[in-house]
């Protein structure tokens, strides 16, 4: 039987709403179900915070992540660590960008070592990350560059971004680049890699025992025939037909105006999407609130909020917590999934 551990929860860009709604998810945890979780962040900004905000949530200073299930119940715990600068809400500062990573970076190496069952992380602003230095388009690819660095099995893996919600899986087949560039990118050995690994998510984190996965066309109307563009027929239907020669539940490529209605989505478990937007418009604005980013393809379980650091609503108090909560659920579902996954399904 395996131990229970917390999850690790990073602090994301200080100056925005992550700290407001991780403070907000701590004291609604009885009420909507939240997993034991601690925080990497400094506690004496979080002590303003929560002062300024009028939540009075009682904060606890621990020394390793196991301490976080003895005191999850009674107060936040928290691993903290220093910032160089006090952050003033709503104006990020490259000042604090070396803390911001470091956080990220002790979650990793807490899920690594085996002393967190998940890290799930809070919204970063890239921008000034940007200005000190960091090379990474985001979370996703800087999480895959530690796994490559700490030279684990699964670290050959390319990381695959999944959106979800209790009503859409979402998938996008490239992720931050410029829509130019991404559909210069597209090519059917990609499509087929993000698919396995959409396969195997899906079976191994989600418990489907045989996925359906459909799979969107870039262009309108899937490109009519290749009246409206040819990738479909060259890149996407060649990438489908070797993927259903291995046994996949796939089909496709079908035109993307038609795939995301109520109707539509009872007919599969997932959708590859071929770019960014493409993906995640369809998940928002079913429910802008409570979706979840997931990374998949990765030796760790990784969640975070489906928002950004919304700087407009930093210090306001109208920040909601659902995004982040439903992470934190999501996260501890997959570690438990994958964890029995290990031990009945290989």
């Amino acid at each position: 039987m395996t131990m229970r551990r917390p999850i690790a929860l990073t602090m994301g860009e200080p100056a925005g709403i992550g700290p407001e709604i991780t403070l907000k998810a701590w004291s609604r945890r009885k009420r909507n179900g939240i997993p034991p979780f601690y925080l990497i962040a400094d506690i004496e900004w979080l002590r303003h915070l929560s002062q300024r905000l009028g939540l009075s949530v009682p904060l606890a200073k621990i020394d390793t992540p196991r301490d976080a299930l003895d005191i999850f119940d009674r107060a936040l715990p928290v691993l903290s660590c220093t910032l160089q600068a006090t952050p003033e809400l709503g104006v990020p500062s490259p000042q604090t960008a070396d803390t911001v990573i470091a956080a990220i970076d002790a979650g990793v190496a807490a899920c690594l070592a085996g002393d967190a069952a998940a890290v799930v992380t809070n919204p970063l602003q890239k921008s000034v990350l940007y200005e000190a230095g960091f090379q990474h388009p985001g979370h996703t690819e800087y999480l895959g560059a530690l796994a490559r660095q700490a030279s684990v099995p699964a670290a050959d893996l390319t990381p695959m971004m999944m959106l979800s919600h209790e009503a859409l899986r979402v998938v996008p087949v490239t992720s931050h680049l410029p829509l130019s560039m991404a559909i210069e990118s597209l090519t059917s050995t990609l499509i087929e890699g993000v698919a396995r690994q959409l396969d195997l998510a899906l079976r191994q984190d989600f418990g489907f025992q045989r996925p359906r996965i459909v799979v969107a066309g870039l262009n309108p109307h899937a490109g009519e025939g290749g009246a409206l563009g040819r990738e479909e027929l060259d890149i996407i239907a060649p990438a489908i037909e070797r993927l259903q020669g291995e046994g996949l539940d796939i089909k496709g490529p079908l035109p993307s105006d038609t795939l995301f209605h109520a109707a539509a989505r009872q007919e599969y478990d997932a959708v590859l999407a071929m770019y960014h937007d493409q993906a995640l418009i369809p998940l928002k604005t079913i429910d802008f609130d409570a979706g979840v980013n997931s990374t998949h393809g990765l030796p760790f379980v990784r969640t975070s909020p489906d928002h950004g650091t919304a700087l407009d609503l930093a210090g306001t108090g109208q920040a909601s917590p659902r995004s982040l909560e439903a992470a934190l659920i999501l996260a501890d579902f997959i570690a438990a999934r994958r964890d029995a996954y290990s031990k009945t399904d290989l």
